[in-house]
């Protein structure tokens, strides 16, 4: 009796935030492909959602490099909420509320969202995609499931100030940063055996010279800090193999660097080179430990 085939074992992708950095996830998804090692699961958060996203529908390293390169551009945030700045200044005057606050207008960042996805379903990518964003009224981690893809990244987006919070399913949400950087937890959740978890620390300010960079300072502060946290709860829980791959960028990599995308995407690229025989021999274990090998 021929013993039946055992099929390799699958890996699922988790893309925390980090701005145009997550396009390294791209890096990791090519190196992934050409070792033969399906990917049965990715999530995504903040601009980690976008690159998601992309891996999900099933794009091609190159393909999804060319998208990044017309989608993350500094027009995303470039014009500024007239609205929002004179609700600022005067909240009672102008009806200052959580749901229509922002200082930058968004209407660029889904014109390009929109000219990628269109109406795209979370329900409908070839590989299970799970977007992350954070509950405005409890801080809770939101794990969204289903709907267009635009509307989920829109919510994962929502960096507090830049941009208004967003109305989902019944509740207003915001950056999925907020509440986990790296939300290896939802891939946990769905029984993954082993995780390979792309994270990215934010980048401190080296000169606040404006309000702006102020917040971003801020930002930095808490992701980092909540980063550093999360993973070392993970790394004592250990509910299952979990394989970081942290890209180090001998560059320094700003928000909108985009012109640095193919450098990103190469230092990605490295990072899951150095991974892969731990990765597999991970992956060979899970095999020889499955049912259906041992019949």
């Amino acid at each position: 009796m021929t013993p039946p085939t055992v099929p390799a074992p699958a890996v699922s992708l988790v893309i925390g935030s980090g701005s145009v950095k997550c396009a390294a996830a791209l890096g990791v998804m090519k190196v992934l492909n050409e070792a033969g090692i399906p990917i049965d699961r990715v999530v995504g958060c903040s601009a980690g959602a976008l690159f998601a996203s992309l891996v999900a529908l099933g794009y091609e390293t190159t393909e999804a490099t060319d998208i990044t390169l017309r989608t993350w551009t500094k027009d995303l945030t470039s014009k500024p909420s007239r609205m929002g700045y004179l609700r600022l200044l005067a909240p009672k005057l102008f009806g200052f509320k959580p749901d229509n606050f922002a200082l930058r207008d968004d209407r660029s960042m889904l014109d390009r969202l929109h000219a990628v996805f269109g109406d795209r379903r979370i329900e409908d990518t070839s590989i299970p995609l799970h977007i992350t964003a954070t509950d405005f009224a409890t801080g809770e981690l939101v794990e969204i499931t289903k709907g267009r893809i635009v509307d989920a990244i829109r919510a994962s987006l929502a960096l507090p100030l830049a941009f208004s919070p967003v109305k989902l399913d019944g509740r207003l949400l915001v950056d999925g940063y907020l509440s986990d950087p790296l939300p290896l937890s939802v891939a946990m959740k769905h029984g993954s055996g082993v995780i390979v978890g792309v994270g990215f620390e934010s980048p401190y300010q080296d000169n606040i010279t404006s309000a702006g960079r102020f917040a971003f300072q801020l930002s930095a502060i808490l992701a980092n800090n909540l980063l550093k946290s999360r993973l070392a709860f993970h790394g004592m829980a250990h509910h299952c193999e979990v394989i970081m791959i942290l890209p180090e960028f001998k560059q320094r990599v700003r928000l909108f660097d985009t012109a640095k995308v193919p450098y990103i995407v190469e230092q990605g690229e490295q990072a899951a080179l150095q991974q892969l025989p731990y990765l597999r021999e991970l992956l060979a274990a899970e095999q020889t430990a499955s049912p259906a090998a041992a019949i």
